[in-house]
């Protein structure tokens, strides 16, 4: 279980150094290459950006590692603190002091983190599922991505936002759950594990997940989507990770003070995603166009 953290932990660090190297590469960006492929190639001359992949691919490994050593009811969750530490990280970068309400959120963040994870102790499980499970997991996800892809549809600003941030989070849980799978075939040997469809379904899932995200980034303001994005994939993942592999957390009155830690979360989220140096990572460059948004903390 300690390797399970400590990966996971790894894992929003990595996301988060990605998210802010990347954000100041494109920062640097002549205007005239937005939306064009010559972005790419000057993004691919930059040694901050060629920085921010590899500590993406750092993060994934990491995640990997956690989720074959761990619950994914625990190590979804951990990801909680991506945004703060991207927030700390991109004050530095960017030579910006983050206000002391900001720190207040962080903290608030941190301790609503601690509780919730500490009374609802993510534990039991099994590395692999069933098909039977896989397809009902699969239908289920899918049937709620739609419900939720059809109100963001209908609606408009931050409220399509919050619908597709959440739908990126039913994506992305879907996605650690698949790569968890993929993990147990490993240890089957590497004919097992390139031949299992998890693999692929893995990389189909997140590529979707990514895109949602950054509709709901362009749809609204981070208030909107962030914390539906940080809470719908905790939430989530203790649904799949109960569904498909058998994991369990207390219930009862332990459920009180969880409830309480998650308050505390989003409290804390929609503080530290409404703040001036959240939205100075999250906004476009001032060297690309508005339609394209970042990625401010999020795997």
């Amino acid at each position: 279980m300690v390797i399970c953290v400590v990966f996971a932990l790894l894992t929003a660090v990595s996301n988060a150094m990605a998210s802010v190297l990347q954000r100041r590469a494109a920062m640097d960006a002549p205007a005239g290459r937005a939306m064009h492929l010559s972005l790419l190639g000057y993004l691919l001359h930059r040694k901050i950006w060629l920085a921010g992949i590899g500590m993406t691919i750092v993060a994934a490994v990491c995640q990997a590692t956690a989720l074959d050593s761990g619950p994914i009811a625990l190590v979804q969750p951990l990801f909680i603190i991506e945004l703060p530490i991207a927030l700390l990280l991109g004050g530095l970068v960017m030579r910006r002091r983050m206000a002391r309400r900001s720190w207040v959120a962080v903290g608030v963040v941190t301790a609503g983190l601690v509780v919730s994870l500490a009374c609802a102790a993510p534990s039991g499980g099994t590395q692999t599922a069933p098909a039977d499970l896989w397809a009902l997991a699969l239908i289920a996800v899918g049937g709620f991505e739609a419900v939720l892809l059809a109100a963001a549809l209908r609606g408009r600003g931050q409220t399509r936002a919050a619908l597709l941030g959440l739908a990126a989070a039913c994506g992305y849980s879907l996605t650690a759950a698949l790569m968890k799978q993929a993990m147990a075939e490993l240890s089957r040997g590497a004919g097992a594990f390139f031949s299992t469809w998890q693999l692929y379904a893995t990389a189909a899932a997140g590529v979707a997940s990514l895109f949602l995200l950054q509709n709901a980034l362009q749809a609204g303001t981070l208030v909107a989507s962030q914390p539906m994005l940080t809470m719908g994939d905790a939430l989530i993942s203790v649904c799949l990770g109960a569904l498909l592999f058998g994991e369990t957390i207390r219930l009862g009155w332990w459920l009180v003070p969880q409830i309480i830690g998650l308050l505390a979360i989003a409290v804390g989220y929609v503080e530290l995603s409404s703040s001036s140096l959240a939205t100075a990572l999250a906004q476009p460059s001032r060297e690309t166009p508005e339609n394209m948004p970042m990625h401010p903390a999020e795997s």
